[in-house]
């Protein structure tokens, strides 16, 4: 960890042809940081070092301390090893959070192989897909997956199926519990376990205690080697995969460390956020165990399992998005449950509304503050400062050893300060391209190593970069660029709206009319065309008032709680 007097200012701003060099600002983190040349497994590996008694995983009440872990890692890394998972290797994992996943990803990453991560709700169709684009031979998944997993052999390279009983990571006491021929117990089992079908093999009779482990002399892969095939969330198509080194996710641990300025041993990290997302798998098995944290794990994100947590391992810091956030404050508000232990939460994917951060700065005494990234940048390129410098409705600033620039999307030439452009990174987080696709690879990454982010912003003179848009998204009506979010943050605040999407349908000459699909909070009976207009009206341009109003139920939402645009739109247009 730096201190206090090397951190001095931030990372580098390009825009305008100009680079921000401003006066030191120590409040905000540090310009640089040193990345080890090392893999990720060396991370764990240092960590049972240094704190071999520390607990390095709570799932529901069932703990490893980090001895504990790299012990079991070392098993599965030679179960895999004697099932010939060779460097380079991709092997899937679709696991829901539990101990068993934080395992499984560190010991194929510690043989040199390359973990691809899946979402084990999954439908059959999804999955096939990318174990088929991936060429994954070994899949180590859920036992609810196991069937699908076993189906996709047939169409993909897939050979070998590894079934995990997930109730096996939870204390002895519920494992008992489950075999009670009781309602609860029946409903929890049927929840996480599933007859597995011939041909899977059993994790735990791998991975057995006693078994043969990895010998320490083992070779750890090279920090150039590729670490993991993370698939992007598919909001613009088809989920491609990213190919992520070593080096980008070790980077991205470090400077997220660095940035928060963490000690290592000492916090207690609340692992809700899906591990088999970047945002998840970054801060939680990345950052989480290379900095000695306890990672409590949950299996989903339940506000009451959360607060029942909060009880007897109080937490320090609180990756999320925003729903998550507003809902474990007022369960824990409602529940007497103090959140002072908690330093800060990180928030991102979606914008971080002003109320929900205050509500949880007036809760925890610390910081609610806000980050930017993408999946190709492992994921987290921009933050705000962990002060009281942190800018409500602001991405934040670049990261240690992170430049950005903002360019007109056609020319990529750089705009003038504070006008609006494309948001350009360029950094040791950044990805080296998309698996088996050298067209979109070169669309997206520019030969000087700035990758095309695709988002519209806007820069200020001290470097907060705020978002106004995604470019695929915005909507042109009569020639007029119309940028989606702009107008749902006006709609947002209309009494009865609880929700809504702003997305542009065909509409002949005009190109795209700008249509509301909007939720109702039950508060007014109905909401009028005419209404939302004149509400819209008093602050966004006559152009951008939405000329079509579509009632809905709910919006789709990605599996962290972002807005599906792409599929209200073509919702939508399958409904005329």
């Amino acid at each position: 960890m730096l201190s206090a007097d090397s951190q001095e200012t931030y990372a580098s701003v390009s825009y305008g042809g100009v680079v921000n060099a401003t006066a030191p600002r120590p409040e905000f983190g540090p310009l640089t940081v040193t990345i080890p040349d090392e893999s990720v497994p060396h991370g764990l590996t240092a960590a049972a070092t240094a704190w071999p008694d520390r607990i390095a995983v709570d799932f529901l009440r069932a703990t490893l301390t980090y001895a504990e872990l790299d012990a079991q890692v070392a098993r599965a890394a030679q179960a895999l090893l004697d099932l010939g998972v060779e460097p380079g290797d991709r092997v899937a994992i679709a696991l829901p959070n539990c101990t068993t996943h934080v395992v499984a990803f560190y010991a194929v990453l510690r043989i040199g192989g390359v973990v691809v991560e899946h979402n084990p709700t999954y439908t059959a169709t999804q999955l096939v897909h990318q174990l088929s684009d991936s060429g994954a031979r070994v899949a180590i998944v859920w036992e609810k997956v196991a069937r699908a997993a076993l189906g996709a052999r047939t169409s993909s390279p897939l050979t070998t199926v590894i079934a995990v009983n997930v109730a096996g990571d939870l204390p002895r006491g519920s494992q008992l519990a489950l075999r009670l021929p009781v309602r609860a117990a029946r409903a929890t089992r049927d929840a996480l376990r599933a007859d597995v079908p011939a041909g899977a093999l059993r994790w735990e009779r791998l991975v057995r205690r006693g078994g043969p482990a990895l010998p320490a002399s083992h070779p750890y892969p090279a920090s150039s080697d590729v670490a993991l095939l993370q698939y992007t969330g598919g909001t613009t198509g088809t989920p491609k995969g990213a190919v992520l080194t070593h080096r980008n996710l070790v980077a991205n641990a470090v400077q997220c460390a660095e940035w928060t300025r963490t000690v290592g041993g000492t916090e207690t990290l609340y692992g809700a956020l899906p591990f088999f997302h970047a945002f998840g798998l970054t801060l939680c098995l990345g950052y989480g165990i290379r900095t000695g944290a306890t990672l409590v794990i949950f299996p989903k994100f339940d506000p009451a399992a959360l607060v029942s947590a909060q009880k007897r391992r109080p937490g320090t810091f609180l990756p999320a998005v925003p729903p998550m956030i507003d809902r474990f404050t007022t369960a824990a508000r409602e529940a007497g449950v103090a959140l002072t232990s908690f330093r800060f939460a990180f928030s991102g994917a979606m914008a971080l509304p002003e109320a929900t951060a205050q509500a949880w700065e007036e809760a925890t005494g610390g910081y609610a503050i806000e980050g930017y990234g993408m999946t190709e940048t492992s994921p987290v390129a921009l933050g705000n400062p962990v002060s009281a410098e942190r800018r409500a409705g602001a991405l934040g600033v670049p990261f240690p050893d992170t430049e950005i620039r903002v360019v007109d999307a056609e020319s990529l030439e750089d705009v003038e300060p504070g006008a609006r452009g494309e948001l350009l990174l360029r950094g040791p987080q950044v990805f080296s391209g998309y698996w088996n696709r050298p067209e979109e690879t070169a669309h997206q990454l520019l030969e000087d190593g700035w990758l095309r982010t695709g988002d519209v912003v806007t820069v200020d003179e001290a470097g907060f970069v705020t978002l106004v848009d995604r470019i695929k998204e915005m909507i042109v009506t009569g020639g007029f660029k119309v940028y989606p979010s702009q107008v749902e943050d006006r709609l947002r605040e209309m009494p009865g709206v609880a929700d809504v999407a702003v997305v542009g349908m065909p509409a002949g000459d005009l190109g795209e009319k700008v249509v509301a699909a909007i939720v109702l909070d039950g508060t007014v009976p109905a909401i009028s065309l005419a209404e939302l207009r004149a509400w819209a009206a008093e602050s966004v341009a006559s152009y951008a008032v939405p000329r079509e109003l579509v009632v809905v139920t709910e919006l789709p939402r990605s599996i962290i709680g972002k807005v599906l645009r792409r599929v209200v739109r073509d919702d939508l247009d399958a409904s005329r």
